[in-house]
């Protein structure tokens, strides 16, 4: 794993420790991956994943997707909370392809 996700990951489960400030109820986060035309893969987190997908579509979510349109969502997962879904991105970017 790259030093950067480490630290990142430690930031993130040291703060996981401190209480945490209550979230609005139902607040279900996500981490997705996105197939684009190029057959190039983008990862990212939401708590809205039919909005995210369409701005995808529409080209204003990600400077990265804009120009490899249309994109397919290939994956989904259910992750809880932001951090926990930071974090498993994070640990979806290490993988390799």
């Amino acid at each position: 794993m790259k030093p950067q996700y480490r630290r990142m990951l430690r930031r993130m489960k040291a703060k996981e420790e401190q209480p945490a400030p209550t979230a609005a109820a139902g607040a279900v986060w996500f981490l997705y991956i996105l197939e684009c035309c190029d057959g190039s893969f983008y990862t990212g987190v939401t708590n809205d994943i039919d909005r995210r997908l369409r701005k995808h579509q529409e080209g204003t979510a990600s400077h990265y997707t804009r120009t490899r349109r249309p994109v397919v969502l290939v994956y989904r997962e259910e992750c809880g909370t932001r951090s926990q879904s930071l974090a498993r991105e994070c640990a979806v970017k290490s993988l390799s392809r």
